[in-house]
């Protein structure tokens, strides 16, 4: 680690994604810039942390400012909401049977931001300039970055945590598969008069799925898959119509619910690109992978990404940017990233599909979770962290044979 001075780090985008980066990078002991504008704290939305990543934000010493805002997620349930001739059983995924006390944290991102922007700010390692990237120049043993107040930056590895349509991803020149869906979520929070019980629950649905997760309190949060035209019509709702629209579609479960202000709408797509790093360039969160709400992936492979890149960085400590260190990162993030999005789109494409075959394998599938203890908390275990399903079952495996 000794040529740490002559490998600094340059972060391009300051969502949680490129915010996390640049703690998880400066912790590591690289000198990081990062580039980007303060997020602005009025995202409605809320964001469900596994506990891998909580880890991860425990270690960065952000876990702790915002524990308090958040609410544990115990138990989480999937329930076939169609009108459908084959429907699957519900199915409930408890923290317990794996011996865990939670899944993990359902928090604000209202919340999120700040309290990673304020770890940022306050950390001597990170050069913050809350500028836009105007350019990019990559160069066979620098990126450059050219930024929109005329100032330049340059670093042996760029971490493009710049969204979904990344310009550094776009310099870099990797080409991404793409495919809009029919379908838009409309997100809100709600408050409701029963517990929730710490329990998420997504119902299936013909549109797509319709999720209620957790929040402090008598509240919850919802992301509603729908039609684009349904979403518009929802949304322009009044409360008392709206707050009835949602009771009514989790069959009354928390009782009488009260929608709450801000409502967004978000249209829905997958975005894959064909590598994960070239350039000198590594990509991370959204300029990774896009693909629907569900069951909660998206920012958790993000922090899984950034992880990865910086054990990998450490390893590479004089060069982290080289082109040895970045194949090693796109072989390590490929399954991961390919598994959880393939994963995702087909059980969105099988809920959006009228023929028989997909409703059959999506209940085939739930019915052999809901009735096999083992299978489901393997399932469990690979959603937290992948391989360690894999690691639980052959411990399991080898269990019988030691007690003979």
């Amino acid at each position: 680690m000794e040529h740490q001075e002559t490998a600094p780090i340059l972060i391009a985008g300051t969502g949680p994604a490129g915010l996390t980066a640049a703690l998880a990078f400066a912790d590591a002991g690289f000198p990081v810039t990062l580039v980007g504008p303060e997020a602005s704290a009025l995202d409605g939305r809320t964001t469900a942390l596994m506990n891998p990543a909580l880890k991860v934000l425990e270690r960065l010493a952000v876990l702790e400012v915002i524990r308090p805002k958040a609410a544990p997620l115990k138990v989480m349930r999937i329930v076939d909401a169609t009108s459908r001739l084959i429907r699957s059983p519900v199915v409930t995924f408890r923290a317990s049977e794996i011996d865990e006390d939670q899944f993990g944290l359902n928090l604000p991102n209202s919340v999120l931001g700040p309290a990673l922007a304020g770890k940022v700010a306050a950390h001597s390692g990170i050069e913050w300039r809350k500028s836009m990237v105007k350019t990019w120049h990559l160069d066979v043993d620098r990126a450059h970055a050219v930024l929109a107040d005329g100032s330049e930056v340059g670093a042996s590895l760029a971490v493009a945590a710049d969204g979904r349509q990344s310009p550094a991803r776009e310099a870099a020149g990797i080409s991404t598969a793409s495919h809009a869906y029919p379908q838009a979520a409309l997100v809100l929070n709600f408050g409701h008069r029963s517990e929730h019980a710490f329990t998420s629950t997504e119902f299936h649905t013909e549109t797509g799925p319709f999720t209620q997760v957790p929040l402090p309190g008598n509240r919850s949060s919802l992301v509603w898959v729908v039609k684009p035209e349904t979403a518009k019509e929802l949304a322009a709702l009044d409360d008392a119509t709206l707050s009835l629209r949602v009771e009514q579609r989790m069959q009354s479960m928390l009782g009488r619910v009260t929608v709450e202000p801000g409502r967004q709408i978000y249209p829905l797509s997958t975005v894959t690109p064909l590598r994960f790093a070239r350039d000198r360039v590594a990509l991370v969160g959204e300029a990774a992978h896009v693909f629907p709400p569900i069951g909660a992936q998206g920012l958790n492979l993000g922090i899984r990404d950034i992880d990865d890149l910086v054990g990998i960085a450490k390893e590479n400590g004089g060069d982290p940017g080289a082109a040895k260190a970045l194949a090693a990162y796109d072989f390590k993030r490929r399954p991961d990233i390919l598994a959880r999005s393939g994963a995702v789109n087909l059980l969105n494409m099988s809920l959006l599909s009228d023929m028989l075959p997909a409703q059959m394998a999506r209940g085939a599938g739930l019915g052999v979770l809901g009735g096999f203890a083992p299978l489901r908390a393997f399932f469990m275990r690979e959603g937290l962290s992948p391989g360690s399903g894999f690691a639980a079952l052959a411990g399991g495996l080898r269990k019988p044979i030691r007690q003979q």
